[in-house]
């Protein structure tokens, strides 16, 4: 059996935009979020920055706690949430020891059962810190001479780096500078020592210069001496331009000419070395201010949109002004206007000022504008060679009157009046926002067939409306399927447009009803005071108009009842004399949420009452502590469910848990993973229990699961179930702290133990033990009564060990030596019959905490401790230490490779390997540039058979200032050696 199921979701997800700014150096900086809790509760939260490979996050919050197994090595251990985040709706991330190279644009996303609930977009810009202080205090005392020349450089330097990395811009602008400079100096100028304490680098001539825009858009690419034009994004192209001897003078700033209102945003200058490293990297914020907003109410015969110029508009010259969506709104060229390259949704509704190229004034009128002709429309000048001569943008702000009114009032009405004088052939026509006829009027009376059916018997329009220009409508029987825009359009016999106008309709539901999941039924409450005849017609519709239940002529109509609800609704008897037409629905689940509309009709049809109510299903929630035999799914609905009838029960987004078909359970359409695992009751399609048995409940089984009665092709019965496996936790702390340069505390774990005990089941001697990690890789194999290191992953051999007689005992425990931040995850222990059956599973989540060094500036030396197996060898494995991009040290064919390494550390590392498994790094004189995350691989065969990462933090060395002596004193004061130094405390 095959089952295809698609599924449509429609999506209203809000954004939202924001900036932060920091100066590199600080403790932290917060990216903010906030959303509602009905949105937080029970979802997973990604935080992302654009750019990143795919796969790799920035953090990840879901309901059972942080995940950090796909989090990028960047973010490591520097970001965090408050434990209660989903419960008060504070997505707040804290990002610790921000640096230049986290500038960008951050998203969150806020998901629940695979649908995207909220999103923002937080552009950071980091600062690089001034630095020019330090430079005066280092060089004060040997070059006191010199000091109004490094104040000069320090001040200017500073101003580059911090008040121009926010640039901001009037659209009437020619063009705008994107700075971004580097400098390239003599090694024996003071300016030198300044670049040094600003770690600018050089430019060598093979050097890549990438402008990227907040949506990783390749704005300019310069390479091998010149420009890429071929790789730059179309929407840049011919804008764009950077400065002659870019090399030579180290200026790499950008000219975007002609900006408008969507070039605002974080640019990112980023300088490549001919191997891909990056040797520098900057962000610059750019604001284009629009300089005038038109604001205007709907309904007004026309607004006028300037764009006066001083520049001289030859004859042949061409304007034109677009949309936001760079739509064409109107186009003009050789003396005339060209309709025919118009979008139609302007046509005839525009018109530029006659001798425009005299007062140099190409202003649009823009028609009858109304709510969708709202937002940015920028105005283009071109030569005749299509160079940019001017652009400037203007915004338009539409106000539509808003109605108010309450589901279940008689009729509500949308007021539209006019002074202009109507002749008696006109067109009044009624629209909704999605072009549905609402009400036509024609020729002195109304044209119900050409109204949409939804509307029918439902308008009406006041009598003599010519005469008194009130072109008001009546609407009957509002409910929340009616809120939205309207527009009347009135036209001429030429169908030419005289007058139009918005107005927005907001329908409040009046009651809600809340019910749990699980529970027997629910009731949906509509009396009414209305005399009910005995030939009326109740219709309960969904959300979707599907029909719920059907009454008429004294009786229930489920022939015209859709097949989700039949056997499960049901009206109170004698609904007639008590007006008391409330419906119970049995069994709802969270598939039924949504607004029900109960509509009363009389013979004619005529609508004599409708009312609305909104239903709230609550998810149901499953809690189970990891270990226990197993868990019930529950799902319950009617019985008597036919023959042929599919269940299907399936793990968001599409993984197959248990299909029963036929009468009989399908394991051969299930997932492997759930296989053996799953059991269901017997004559379920009678009872109506479709609840599931969940056995070995796992913290990888946490999730949503969806169950779906299929007859026919169609979806007859719908559940979800929100399954929550608690798990055990396992903490190791590693800790290294260097005091002094003699005394080393090295406090690494020689192995940790991950625990699986069980007592209650049997271990026979044929089964087969697997420990997989988080990325389904084999720790360990145990089967036939030893262990089989061949099937382990390269990376665990030697690393791992189970405990002798582990079947006598029941003890599974798996002793991992040497863990590292690299082994941090879940970790999961099957037992596994002869036939592949699982008898048992287990999960540990292992937490290693990153390795910190803390050392003091004017140390000889510091150690970054890596301890491993011993008997790593072969000849050809090949040990490389980094910070960040940059080559610290490489170990290979048994000796350093110093020619390899980055200049900056050449002759200060040393690796002692005479210890086996012995990988530290000594890196001798360590400074504060030396501060940060560094990364230690073992390669063998292009593979990554070991990995550390290791946190080194750099005290600055405290300053003291000896005391002068006293002015008047005429002769020298000796200091007794037992007399303490005073320090400044300023210093």
């Amino acid at each position: 059996m095959k089952t295809l199921v698609v599924f449509v979701i429609l999506l209203h997800v809000s954004q939202q935009d924001s900036g932060v700014e920091v100066i590199e150096g600080e403790e932290s900086v917060l990216l903010p979020f906030s959303v509602s809790v009905s949105d937080s509760k029970g979802s997973t939260v990604v935080w992302n920055h654009i750019g990143l490979p795919i796969g790799s996050v920035v953090h990840l919050l879901k309901p059972q706690g942080e995940d950090f197994s796909d989090q990028d090595p960047q973010y490591h251990g520097r970001t965090s949430m408050k434990n209660d985040s989903l419960q008060t709706g504070d997505l707040t991330l804290a990002l610790r020891k921000p640096t230049v190279r986290d500038s960008g644009t951050y998203t969150c996303t806020v998901r629940r059962g695979g649908e995207d609930l909220s999103r923002t977009i937080v552009h950071l810009l980091v600062k690089e810190p001034p630095v020019w202080p330090k430079v005066l205090a280092g060089v004060l005392v040997t070059l006191i001479v010199l000091a109004a020349a490094v104040g000069f450089i320090g001040y200017h330097w500073y101003k580059d780096r911090t008040e121009v990395q926010q640039v901001e811009v009037d659209s009437l602008a020619e063009f705008v500078q994107l700075p971004c400079r580097t400098t390239v100096l003599s090694v024996c100028s003071l300016d030198y020592l300044v670049r040094l304490c600003r770690r600018a680098p050089l430019l060598p001539e093979d050097v890549r210069v990438e402008w990227r825009d907040n949506n990783n858009r390749k704005v300019y690419v310069y390479e091998n001496g010149s420009d890429k034009p071929e790789e730059q994004d179309s929407s840049y192209r011919d804008r764009t331009e950077m400065k002659k001897n870019l090399l030579k003078t180290g200026d790499l700033s950008l000219t975007l000419k002609h900006p408008t209102d969507r070039d605002r945003g974080i640019y990112t200058c980023t300088v490549y070395s001919s191997e891909k490293n990056i040797l520098m990297k900057k962000a610059v914020r750019l604001q284009v201010k629009v300089p005038q907003v038109v604001e205007v109410d709907s309904g007004v015969e026309s607004v006028q949109l300037p764009c006066t110029t001083t520049v001289h508009l030859r004859e042949d010259v061409r304007v034109e002004w677009t949309d936001i969506r760079d739509r064409k709104v109107h186009v003009y060229q050789n003396g005339s206007d060209k309709p025919e390259e118009q979008n139609q949704f302007y046509r005839g509704r525009t018109e530029l000022k006659r001798n425009m190229q005299k007062t140099g004034d190409p202003s649009l009128t823009l028609k009858h504008p109304t709510d969708r002709d709202r937002g940015t429309y920028t105005c283009t000048v071109y030569s005749r060679e299509r160079n940019i001569l001017m652009q400037k943008a203007v915004r338009l702000q539409v106000k539509v009157p808003q109605v108010e009114v309450d589901s279940g009032v008689e009729s509500v009405q949308l007021p539209c009046e006019t002074t202009v004088h109507l002749p008696e052939d006109v067109t009044v026509e009624w629209k909704h926002s999605n072009d549905r006829k609402v009400h036509v009027y024609q020729n002195g009376s109304d044209q119900p067939e050409e109204q949409d059916q939804f509307y029918r018997g439902r308008t009406e329009m006041k009598r003599n409306l010519l005469e008194t220009g009130d072109l008001s409508l009546t609407l009957k029987h509002p409910t929340a399927r009616d809120r939205d825009t309207y527009t009347c359009t009135v036209y001429s016999r030429e169908r030419n447009i005289l007058m139009i106008k918005d107005i927005m309709l907001r329908v409040k539901v009046q009651q809600e009803v809340e019910v749990d999941s699980g529970v027997e039924s629910v009731q949906l409450p509509c009396k009414t005071t209305v005399n009910l005849p005995e030939d009326v017609r109740v219709e309960w519709k969904d959300k979707y108009s599907k029909k719920v239940h059907v009454y008429q002529n004294g009786s229930d109509q489920p022939e015209e009842q859709d097949q989700f609800y039949r056997g499960r609704t049901e009206m109170k008897r004698n609904l007639l004399k008590t007006g008391d037409p409330s419906l119970t629905l049995k069994h709802p689940t969270d598939s039924d949420m949504g607004i029900y509309t109960c509509t009363v009709y009389n013979r004619e049809g005529n609508i004599l009452m409708r009312k609305q109510v909104e239903l709230k299903v609550k998810d149901c929630q499953v809690d189970v502590e990891e270990g226990e035999d197993s868990v019930q799914l529950p799902f319950m609905t009617t019985g008597d469910l036919p023959e042929d009838a599919t269940v299907v029960w399936r793990f968001e987004p599409v993984m197959i848990v248990h299909v029963y078909h036929k009468g009989s359970d399908q394991p051969k359409e299930q997932h492997e993973f759930y296989r053996g695992r799953t059991q269901m009751k017997k004559d379920l399609l009678k009872t109506g229990d479709l609840s599931l048995t969940l056995k070995y409940p796992t913290d990888r089984d946490t999730g949503t699961y969806v169950c779906q009665v299929f007859y026919n092709g169609v979806i007859k019965r719908q559940t979800n179930v929100n399954l929550r496996v608690k798990g055990c936790h396992v903490e190791v702390v590693e800790v290294v702290e260097v005091v002094e340069v003699d005394s080393k505390v090295d406090s690494e774990v020689e192995s940790v133990q991950l625990p699986c005990k069980q007592f209650t089941v049997h271990l026979p001697k044929s089964v087969t033990v697997e420990w997989r990690d988080r990325n389904d890789m084999k720790v360990h194999v145990y089967q036939n009564g030893s262990d089989q290191p061949e099937e382990q992953d390269k990376f665990y051999r030697g690393r791992t060990e189970m405990k002798r007689n582990l079947l006598e005992t029941g003890d599974l425990s798996l002793t991992l030596k040497y863990p590292t931040d690299r082994d941090r995850g879940t970790y999961t222990c099957t037992v596994y019959s002869r036939e592949r059956k699982i008898l048992m599973m287990k999960q540990v989540e292992l937490r290693v905490e990153g390795c910190w060094v803390e050392v003091e500036e004017g140390v000889e030396s510091v150690q970054l401790p890596f301890r491993t197996t011993g008997h790593l060898v072969p000849e050809d494995t090949t040990v490389v230490w980094r910070h960040g991009p940059t080559i610290v040290h490489v170990y290979h064919n048994r000796s350093d490779q110093t020619e390899e390494q980055d200049q900056f550390y050449r002759g200060r590392t040393e690796m002692n390997l005479l210890k086996p498994g012995d990988l530290s790094l000594t890196l001798k004189y360590p400074t504060v540039r030396d501060e940060g995350e560094y990364v230690c691989e073992v390669f063998y065969n292009g593979v990554i058979m070991r990995q550390k990462r290791v946190y080194l933090r750099v005290k600055e060395k405290p300053k003291f200032k000896i005391p002068r002596p006293a002015p008047q004193m005429a002769e020298f004061e000796l200091m007794d050696e037992r007399t303490p130094l005073k320090t400044d405390p300023h210093v």
